[in-house]
């Protein structure tokens, strides 16, 4: 009665505009920085920034900042804010939470695994010594990522040391206090060029959006959407926040959401193959086994597979731990199975049942495993056949 006797008397138009936009009578934002983005984060102005997007949208907004990247991501997993604006992992979060892309303030980056002439290569970083920013960086991230292609986990290092600053990762190599770090390229080329020969090159990242990311919820009403993506995109200079002006391959922020979740490019003691490989093993009789759920495998699957699903509760990591699975299937497969070549398979590289399953059959006597990394997607795109619903 408060809220409608002032409206009434005073504001007819917010009253509408309440009306029109219910629960959305306030705009929350949040500003989520980097601890290396911080000299950019300081160009903000909050005041600013309320004041143009309150403006653009015709809705109250709030606008806070935070360097807690935990806190953060938290809140991307509840949908906390209206608005999101962070690095590359943050809108990652969003995006299959229900909010939809207006795009970055700058082009892509690469990432790189840096060691000690020491350390031989990505797979050699076992046992040894990691320096890394707080745990929900973007450079945590790409370090996730290219360790577990490599095969390792960070259960597999002797201690990863969480710190502030990345480019501090450069001067604890040169001290001597630790083995690898990660940083940008163009970081690295400048360190590189003042300390020729200090440190190496153990790993590359794929492209991942930089600068800062803007993302919106869906459920916003589409006339503000519109009008926030406009202001994003023009010259807001006077909040200190660059023009949003690019707009990423939905692709490279699912690569920064599936970090550290995709499978390693080998598995010891499996062979692993191309689909095209597969088929070919499979025409000479080896046996292709489809580790995903009865419901996948009913409605999609290569022609002439076997199913036996593995039950997977473990962690999606090299270090996972089996025994929270369950892959009783695999004693029903037809007799005569160990002796002969076997082709585990599921949904992609993104997906740990086949190699779990490789790993776990190659542990219980199976002589010839094969492993399909690329699942079922590989093959499809291989136009190779397949049956089902």
């Amino acid at each position: 009665m408060k809220l409608r006797s002032i409206a009434h008397h005073t504001l007819p138009g917010l009253a509408l505009l309440l009306a029109a936009h219910g629960a959305h009578a306030q705009l929350t934002v949040i500003v989520a920085v980097e601890p290396t983005a911080r000299k950019a984060a300081h160009t903000i102005l909050r005041s600013a920034m309320e004041s143009g997007l309150s403006k653009a949208a015709s809705l109250t907004a709030s606008v806070s900042t935070s360097e807690d990247l935990a806190d953060v991501m938290r809140a991307t997993r509840s949908a906390g804010y209206d608005v999101f604006i962070g690095p590359a992992q943050v809108a990652a979060s969003t995006l299959p939470r229900g909010y939809e892309l207006v795009g970055a303030t700058h082009k892509s980056e690469q990432y790189l695994l840096i060691g000690t002439p020491q350390v031989e290569n990505t797979g050699a970083m076992k046992g040894r010594r990691l320096y890394l920013p707080q745990q929900d960086s973007i450079y945590t991230y790409m370090a996730r990522g290219m360790l577990n292609e490599a095969g390792l986990s960070f259960k597999d290092l002797k201690t990863v040391q969480y710190e502030k600053y990345p480019q501090a990762g450069l001067t604890s190599i040169t001290l001597g206090s630790t083995d690898a770090t990660v940083v940008r390229a163009d970081e690295w080329a400048e360190w590189n060029t003042a300390h020729p020969g200090g440190a190496k090159v153990l790993a590359r990242s794929q492209p991942v959006p930089g600068g800062f990311t803007v993302v919106v919820k869906k459920d916003l009403p589409a006339d503000v959407r519109s009008k926030l993506a406009q202001w994003f995109g023009g010259p807001s200079s006077q909040a200190g926040l660059s023009p949003v002006a690019l707009r990423p391959e939905a692709i490279e922020y699912q690569r920064v959401a599936e970090l550290g979740l995709f499978t390693p490019s080998s598995l010891p003691g499996v062979q692993r193959v191309s689909a095209k490989e597969a088929q070919q093993l499979q025409s000479q009789g080896a046996l292709i086994v489809d580790t995903r759920t009865e419901k996948e495998f009913k409605t999609r699957r290569i022609k002439g597979a076997q199913w036996a699903a593995y039950i997977e509760k473990s962690l999606k990591d090299v270090a996972f731990n089996a025994v929270q699975d369950d892959f009783s299937a695999l004693d029903k497969l037809p007799a005569g199975s160990q002796d002969k070549p076997v082709i585990f398979a599921c949904n992609g590289a993104e997906c740990w049942k086949s190699y779990k399953a490789a790993k776990a059959a190659a542990g219980k006597g199976y002589k010839k495993v094969y492993w399909l990394r690329g699942g079922l997607p590989e093959w499809t795109a291989d136009g190779l056949p397949t049956e089902g619903g």
